[in-house]
C-alpha cells in the first residue's frame, strides 16, 4: 500500500464523515467543493476534511483509491459516497438523509428540507 493510500484509509477508518476536497471546509479552493462543503456544514454534519491541494501524492492517490476521476470526494463511514454531482442528486432526492441516519451520522434534518425546498 501507497504512503496516500495508507493515510487514506486511516482517514476514512477514524472519521464517520470524511470529505477529500480542494482547499478547506472553511476556504473550499474549487466551485464543486465548495458545494459539497456548503452542503454539510448547512447540514450541520461534522466531518473531516482533507485538503488534496496540500499534498500532490494524496490528490493522485485518492483517485486511484476510489477509482474516482475527481475531487471532491465524499466518504460516509469509510464508503466512498461519491463526487459533487451524486452528493447534490442525493440531497435533493433525501438518499443522503438515509445515509447518514442509516450510519448514526447526526445531521440537521430541518437544514436539509430547506435545501430541498430552495432547490425543488
Amino acid at each position: 500500500m501507497s504512503d496516500a493510500a495508507s493515510q487514506i484509509k486511516e482517514q476514512i477508518t477514524e472519521n464517520d464523515v470524511v470529505l477529500f476536497m480542494k482547499g478547506t471546509k472553511e476556504m473550499p479552493q474549487c466551485g464543486f467543493s465548495s458545494r459539497v462543503a456548503g452542503v454539510l456544514n448547512y447540514m450541520g454534519v461534522n466531518y473531516s476534511d482533507v485538503n488534496v491541494l496540500a499534498d500532490e501524492n494524496l490528490r493522485q492517490g485518492i483517485k486511484d483509491f476510489s477509482d474516482w476521476p475527481t475531487i471532491p470526494q465524499l466518504y460516509v463511514k469509510g464508503e466512498f459516497v461519491g463526487g459533487c454531482d451524486i452528493i447534490t442528486e442525493m440531497t435533493l432526492s433525501g438518499e443522503l438523509d438515509t445515509l447518514f441516519d442509516e450510519n448514526g451520522v447526526a445531521f440537521d434534518k430541518e437544514a436539509a428540507d430547506k435545501i430541498r425546498e430552495a432547490n425543488g
